[in-house]
Parts: C-alpha cells; sequence; structure tokens
C-alpha cells in the first residue's frame, strides 16, 4: 500500500496519540490536532501537530475521531457524518451512535428494539425518586451516572447489600456532592456472572469477520479493589462471530448499516448460563483497548483503518492466542490534584532499561531531544503489552515489559489476566459462549 494522508483529531482530550503515531511508524504522512489546551503537549516529538483541523480537511485521505466528545457535549458524531456526505473517508459516528453512550436509556431502548436481551434498568433525573425506587423494590444495583458526568469513572457504584441499602446510602452522598452536575443516572439491576466486552470492527456496511473479546479491569487496586478508574488493564482475544456477537452486535448490524456507523464499536455484557445481559456501549475506540488492538493486529494498522473508512473489507491479520495491556500511571491518578501533579509527575523522565520499545504505547508522553517525557495533566504516560499463546505467556511478556520501565512513583495493576485464568475462561465455555459449539 502507498504511503497514505490521515488526520487525527482529538476534539476534547488527548487520547489517540499512540495510533497516530503507530501509522506515522508505518511510513504514512499524519497530522494530529487537539483541542484541550491543556493536553496539547501530548505526543510533541513523536508525530506532526497542527492547529486547526478543518484547514487540513482537503489534505487527508482518511480523518479519524478518536471520541463522542467535543468539550463536555457529545459532537464529533455529527462533525463525522457531515464530512462523509461531503465524501471525506471518515472513522467515526454519528449523532445516534454517539447517543448511545451519552443516554443509556436510549442505549436500552435501541437494544430491545432490536430483540437483544437486557437487564433491568431505569432512569431517574431525581435523586429521592431513585431512592424511593429502590426502597420500594430492595436489591443489588449498579449507579450509572448520565451525560458528562459519567466521565467521572469513580462515581460508578456496583451495590453489595440485597436490600439495596449501600445504594440507598450512595445515592444520598451523590445528592450532596454531585447534585449539581449529576443531571440523571440509571440504575441496573445487578446481574452475577463474567464480564466481557465484545467489540467490532464496522466498515459503514457491516462488521468484519474477526471479532475483538476483553476483558476491563476498571478498579485502581489488584483484586478488583479502590475507586473506579477508566482502566488499568485489558486482556482480550480474537475469534469468529460466534454467540456472543450473534446475539449482541449480529442484531444491530443493519441499524448501525442504517447509521453509517464506521469504527470500533465494544458492548460490554454480563454473561452466565442464563444469558447474554448488555449493560453499556463504547462507540467509539475504548483505552487502552486500542493500543493492545494495534498490538495484536499484525498486519498493517494504516491499511486496516484506511479499509475500513473506504467502506471495503480489510485484509487483516490478528494473533491468535491472547494480550494483555497494563496501563503505568502516577499520582494523583486517578485523581485531580494539581500540586501532588507537579511534585511528583510532571515532566518526568521516562527511562528503559533496554533499547526495545516493543509492547511501549504512548498516552500522556512526549519526546524532548530524544528523552520520553511526562506529558498532560492526567498521570497516564504509558500502555504496555504483551501476547502468547496462553494468558499467562501473554501476562509474562507484558510484565517483564513493565519491569524494564523506570519512572519514579509509578504503579499498575499487577493481575491483569488473572481471572482468565482463575476461572472467566472456563465458565464462559462451560456456558456454551466459547469453542467449536458457539457459532
Amino acid at each position: 500500500m502507498e504511503p497514505k494522508r490521515f488526520l487525527f483529531v482529538s476534539a476534547d482530550a488527548a487520547l489517540i496519540t499512540d495510533l497516530a503515531w503507530q501509522v506515522r511508524e508505518e511510513g504514512h504522512d499524519v497530522k494530529y490536532y487537539i483541542e484541550a489546551e491543556s493536553d496539547r503537549e501530548i505526543g510533541d516529538g513523536f508525530v506532526s501537530k497542527i492547529d486547526n483541523w478543518e484547514a487540513e480537511v482537503d489534505w487527508a485521505d482518511v480523518i479519524v475521531f478518536d471520541d463522542i466528545w467535543v468539550g463536555s457535549d457529545i459532537g464529533t458524531g455529527a462533525l463525522a457524518q457531515e464530512l462523509r456526505e461531503d465524501g471525506n473517508a471518515v472513522v467515526g459516528g454519528t449523532p445516534n451512535t454517539d447517543h448511545l453512550e451519552e443516554d443509556r436509556g436510549y442505549a436500552m431502548d435501541i437494544l430491545e428494539e432490536h430483540g437483544v436481551n437486557t437487564v433491568e434498568h431505569h432512569i431517574f433525573d431525581s435523586f429521592d425518586a431513585g431512592i424511593q425506587h429502590v426502597q420500594e423494590n430492595p436489591a443489588p444495583y449498579v449507579i450509572k451516572p448520565l451525560g458528562e458526568v459519567q466521565n467521572v469513572k469513580r462515581l460508578l457504584y456496583v451495590g453489595n447489600e440485597d436490600d439495596g441499602s449501600d445504594v440507598v446510602d450512595v445515592l444520598k452522598a451523590y445528592k450532596k456532592a454531585w447534585g449539581h452536575r449529576m443531571k440523571g443516572f440509571q440504575l441496573q439491576r445487578k446481574v452475577e456472572g463474567v464480564e466481557i466486552a465484545i467489540c467490532g470492527f464496522f466498515n459503514g456496511n457491516e462488521f468484519i469477520d474477526q471479532v475483538n473479546f476483553n476483558f476491563e479491569h476498571k478498579k485502581l487496586f489488584p483484586g478488583n479493589i479502590g475507586p473506579s478508574t477508566g482502566e488499568m488493564g485489558t486482556s482480550m482475544f480474537w475469534a469468529g462471530q460466534n454467540k456472543l456477537f450473534k446475539e449482541t452486535f449480529g442484531k444491530l448490524e443493519g441499524w448501525l448499516a442504517d447509521e453509517g456507523y464506521v469504527g470500533s464499536i465494544d458492548i460490554n455484557c454480563i454473561v452466565n448460563e442464563n444469558g447474554i445481559y448488555p449493560l453499556e456501549f463504547t462507540p467509539r475506540f475504548g483505552y487502552p483497548t486500542i493500543a493492545l488492538q494495534e498490538e495484536s493486529i499484525e498486519s498493517s494498522t494504516g491499511e486496516f483503518f484506511y479499509d475500513l473508512a473506504h467502506g471495503n473489507d480489510p485484509d487483516v491479520t490478528v494473533h491468535n492466542g491472547y494480550q494483555i495491556a497494563v496501563r503505568v500511571v502516577l499520582p494523583p491518578f486517578p485523581f485531580d490534584d494539581e500540586k501532588t501533579y507537579d511534585e511528583n509527575s510532571r515532566n518526568a523522565a521516562v527511562v528503559f532499561d533496554t533499547e526495545s520499545r516493543d509492547g511501549i504505547h504512548l498516552e500522556d508522553t512526549k519526546r524532548i531531544d530524544g528523552q520520553w517525557r511526562v506529558a498532560g495533566e492526567s498521570g497516564m504516560p504509558l500502555v504496555v503489552t504483551g501476547k502468547g499463546e496462553t494468558m499467562q505467556a501473554a501476562r509474562e511478556q507484558a510484565y517483564d515489559r513493565v519491569d524494564d520501565i523506570v519512572i519514579p512513583n509509578l504503579y499498575y495493576r499487577d493481575d491483569i489476566g488473572e481471572r482468565w485464568i482463575d476461572g472467566d475462561g472456563d465458565r464462559l465455555q462451560a456456558w456454551g459462549y466459547l469453542g467449536p459449539h458457539a457459532e
């Protein structure tokens, strides 16, 4: 494939730096725009940056949006749709697919309209009404904020008490602390089982044959303890369009084609012996999922996204095994504390014990005179990946690579992938979702 011109757009925070770098390393021309002023140094020294992405639209062979947000509002889907209508090749959503993430009630309506099984759920715009519902219908629930505040990941709460009393207490606390910002929330009945995300790549007309199955590790500490973060690590594998896919995205393929969606779309589910229960959509790239998907796509990443954006069927080769990603973070992640960040993390040097950069992926990083340094204000400099024929082999490779990184005060979860080894894989197999009988 001849070199192509890729325009990457972060209409809010800088998220797609690593994919832009990967595509550049493959020999393509890359330009990258970042809207958030605090993030504009991210990627310096790795990719070419621009100040006005609209001025580069005619230059680009492919335009890639990294998220649904334009500042505090959804909006990249509308931009992508307009650009496609003007004849541009775009990786991005539509107003309706943006809405899948921003409005969980709408997402559940779409699932139900297309015959996909859903968990019992209720949308509230009043804390008092939500509290009353739990008291009148005692059970464990999950609290999921709606709108812009859902990006504050630590507000997601998974109830443990059978009478819902802990959920009532949390809702009362949120009313006091977050009532001015949390305009609504979803209460979702808690379901026990294995949490698994099904991720497909859509070319505007259909899904590609290869489906990505991944397992998120959202809590800060090993053992799934502590505050919720965006993500501390991911384990995954690729497979065909099996039962998990057919019972979820298989039923939505026509709707996505009508929308003209292009790119990665993920649906997180709880599955057990009784069924598949979708929880939420990610109608965009996942982070750090995309870094791990890059690592496991063994053919050209740039060619893959070029074909996807142009409505072609990509000839993609993926790693036939297991993969894990570990997010390496710094204080005060996942919280915001400027003083702590300034004292411990800002501009910190990223040092490697080896010359190899295999499995090292960028998040909030810049390069100055050849020296890698921490950039931005979030304390998420790197994602480290590994792959192998078994999940344990993937773990060993990834953590060997983490051991070669020297940044003062770094921390990470050391148990990514263990849930699969400890029984999740066996349960999915026993319930008929994997293996030769899962088609």
